[in-house]
């Protein structure tokens, strides 16, 4: 089989990375890719917003399958693109994306489904956001409150403010940080106390089977300070969450999402991401993402054994209608599968540049990937890198790497990829070293 991963990042090489290890897979090609991407795939110089150029690419080459990586495309409707043209194609279609492309989308299809989440309004404009605030629906002067911008915003466009002058600020400083069009709208919601956990998903539409559990670190600064990132680091530990727990989030918002969904009109296939907030009163849902997350991908998918490619055949398979070219059934199907994950834990500790979130900067040479690889039982994963002329690794994005480490317990993990991590550098290079404490 031919393989086309959509995206540019260290999820996209994670991605790349598992079909790799597929016995079915003859050929590998992303679009557009980066430096260690190329290193396993042939990459092809064409944005992942590119929708035409990326269906008649895939039209006029001989590509089995297609995988997402990045919310982007899914918003413009990539899925809808190719499964006009009769392509296999893993990921929602463009109406169940907005889950995560607008978040007064998802709050507004939570309440409809009785999925517990914040209490919220939704603001259509700056102005109108401030007087909400203003009108002491959510508490006084003195009372956090989360302000989020409505539209896609690569991870930053979610402000926990203190109280209500730092909320203020966020709504007016919003647009700004993530675009106009991101900020159009402002959605504000009760800040929910607990841990937070991620719980991702394959999807075929009607059922569904569990990735490990997963906890994010956001924020750029160690003991989750600073304005938020696309992600620092992630851990995959069993011990997130209880049997008890997972059998509520399933009952309380997994069953009643992918059945919504369906009465609907859009059933869910694909990756589905559940940010959770485990609050006293139980879990309750902090939003939706609609594929993988980045880095949890790094340390979700090291640790898959089973064929990456039957999983997305049994994801096509299911809830398949005439006519349409996700349905085949035969091929397993998702409840049939038993998707086997090596045992322990995991954890991805990102490597950024100087400047990341606000202004990275790039162009500088990354010493010490050899040294790092030799470490044995880690996998480097690249977000944002290019070749220089002479061949060596360049930095060329704010997070530039993902250090990925298993092993049998959370604390050893941890150990080999900072172990690994030490061993990189460039200058300015930054990371947390709190990941997983």
């Amino acid at each position: 089989m031919n393989i086309l991963v959509i995206g540019s990042g260290g999820r996209e090489h994670a991605i790349c990375a598992a079909f790799a290890r597929s016995s079915r897979v003859t050929k590998i090609l992303c679009a557009p890719g980066n430096a260690g991407i190329a290193q396993i795939a042939e990459c092809v110089a064409i944005k992942a917003d590119d929708i035409a150029g990326l269906v008649k690419y895939a039209s006029a080459n001989v590509i089995d399958l297609t995988f997402v990586g990045g919310e982007t495309s899914l918003a413009l409707g990539i899925v809808d693109g190719f499964e006009s043209r009769g392509l296999k194609i893993i990921g929602p279609e463009k109406q169940a994306a907005q889950l995560e492309a607008s978040k007064s989308f998802a709050k507004d299809f939570m309440a409809r489904h009785g999925v517990p989440t914040a209490k919220y309004v939704t603001a259509h404009s700056p102005g109108f956001a401030v007087l909400e605030l203003e009108s002491g629906d959510f508490g006084d002067e003195a009372t956090p409150v989360v302000v989020k911008a409505d539209g896609l915003a690569a991870g930053k466009g979610v402000v926990v403010a203190a109280n209500r002058a730092e909320a203020i600020s966020a709504i007016n400083e919003m647009a700004a940080l993530v675009g106009a069009d991101a900020a159009e709208k402002i959605v504000l919601e009760e800040c929910l106390v607990g841990k937070e956990v991620s719980l991702l998903m394959f999807a075929d539409g009607e059922n569904f089977a569990l990735m490990p559990p997963t906890r994010d670190y956001k924020r750029i600064g160690e003991g989750d300070a600073g304005p938020n990132t696309g992600g620092m680091g992630t851990i995959t530990d069993a011990s997130l969450l209880t049997i008890e727990q997972t059998n509520r989030i399933v009952d309380k918002m997994i069953i009643p999402t992918l059945a919504g969904c369906a009465a609907e009109g859009f059933p869910f296939r694909g990756i589905l991401f559940l940010g959770i907030m485990m609050t006293a009163d139980g879990p309750k849902l902090l939003e939706y993402n609609v594929r993988f997350g980045d880095p949890e991908t790094q340390s979700i998918l090291v640790r898959l054994e089973t064929d990456f490619v039957d999983i997305c055949d049994a994801i096509l398979a299911g809830g398949g209608k005439s006519g349409n070219p996700r349905g085949s059934k035969s091929v397993s199907s998702l409840p049939e599968m038993n998707i086997r994950w090596k045992s322990g834990n995991s954890a991805t500790i990102v490597l950024a540049s100087k400047g990341y979130p606000d202004n990275p900067q790039t162009g500088y040479v990354i010493h010490g990937l050899e040294n790092a690889e030799l470490q044995g039982g880690i996998s480097i994963f690249h977000a944002g890198t290019t070749l220089g002329p002479d061949g060596k690794f360049l930095t060329s994005g704010g997070r530039v790497l993902g250090v990925t480490a298993v092993a049998e317990s959370l604390d050893d993990a941890l150990a080999k990829a900072y172990s690994a991590a030490e061993q990189i550098s460039w200058d300015g290079m930054q990371y947390r070293r709190d990941i997983g404490k």
